[in-house]
């Protein structure tokens, strides 16, 4: 049995931000990126603040940052009792991941989930061994191709909507977070960071939020997200800043590349989504993948030419 607040505490401690992570490299070789993940990952903020960070900053590298994040999906494989009114179950990334695999053939992986895999309620043994499995499984498999795989911990749940669920995510971010001591993966955390800027901007603006739903990160979550990433990928320049704009403002043509990169997301995740398949309803469809590509080109030629 856990005792919660406890264990919260400990691991907190011991996974605080504020102990130094080694730092993650990209290698050379790794042209396409490939992000997995839930409706946090679909919406993209912090996909394209990386992207952006890093092509501004590696202006020389060539790269393919493919963003196939689902909305209601879990690495579990659970789904709550009437989820989305009774219109469908939570889809699995399981149903999937192979596709995804077969058809982008990435060189690298970002993997952030947790988020729903708790499926909204307090803490359970049995819930938390199939979001243990679902991650293990997820690992085997793409360390079986060769391809190097970066869990992130989920971002935060605001207490506020729910003191239980915030805990249990904490637990699960925690427990990822030891896979990198015990196991040797490649985690990089998000969930510590957000909680303790969360609790941090408390401390003087009491009514601060992250998310207004307490899911759903907006601009400044999001960039919290990048922000852990990119300092997990040995980044420190311009990331003192807790708002993306500035941040973006301090590179010559930062807004600028940082407009395309999100245009070129808006137009690519719909188009791959789409063509992999998926079982979750009511998703955009996207244009035709090669259309999707030729456009993308279009736009990273674009950015290439303004960075030179």
């Amino acid at each position: 049995m856990y005792h919660f607040s406890l264990l919260t505490l400990l691991f907190g401690l011991l996974f605080s931000p504020l102990k130094a992570q080694e730092a993650y490299v990209i290698p050379p070789s790794a042209k396409k990126i490939l992000f997995l993940g839930n409706s946090i990952t679909y919406g993209g903020s912090y996909v394209s603040y990386v992207e952006s960070y890093l092509r501004l900053t590696y202006p020389e590298r060539t790269w393919d940052f493919i963003n196939v994040g689902l909305p209601s999906e879990t690495v579990s494989g659970l789904s709550e009792e009437g989820h989305a009114g009774g219109k469908f179950p939570r889809p699995d990334l399981h149903e999937r991941l192979e596709r995804i695999l077969t058809a982008v053939k990435p060189d690298l992986i970002f993997s952030c989930y947790g988020m729903n895999d708790g499926i909204y309620l307090p803490f359970d043994e049995g819930r938390f061994e199939a979001y243990k499995k679902g991650q293990e499984k997820l690992h085997q498999k793409t360390e079986n191709r060769g391809i190097p795989i970066i869990h992130l911990t989920p971002p935060v749940y605001d207490e506020r909507k729910g003191a239980a669920y915030a805990n249990t995510l904490a637990i699960y971010a925690s427990w990822l977070m030891s896979k990198k001591y015990t196991q040797n993966w490649m985690v990089i955390d998000l969930h510590w960071p957000m909680r303790k800027f969360l609790e941090d901007k408390r401390d003087t603006h009491p009514d601060f939020v992250l998310a207004a739903d307490g899911i759903h990160p907006g601009d400044q979550g999001h960039w919290i997200m990048a922000k852990s990433l990119l300092k997990g990928l040995g980044e420190q320049e311009n990331l003192d800043t807790d708002l993306p704009e500035p941040a973006f403002r301090k590179f010559p043509q930062g807004l600028q590349i940082l407009a395309l990169v999100e245009e070129k997301q808006r137009i690519s995740k719909d188009a791959w989504i789409s063509h992999i398949g998926h079982e979750r309803p009511g998703m955009k469809e996207g244009v035709p993948l090669p259309a999707a590509q030729s456009r993308s080109a279009e736009i990273i030629a674009a950015m290439e030419q303004i960075l030179k």
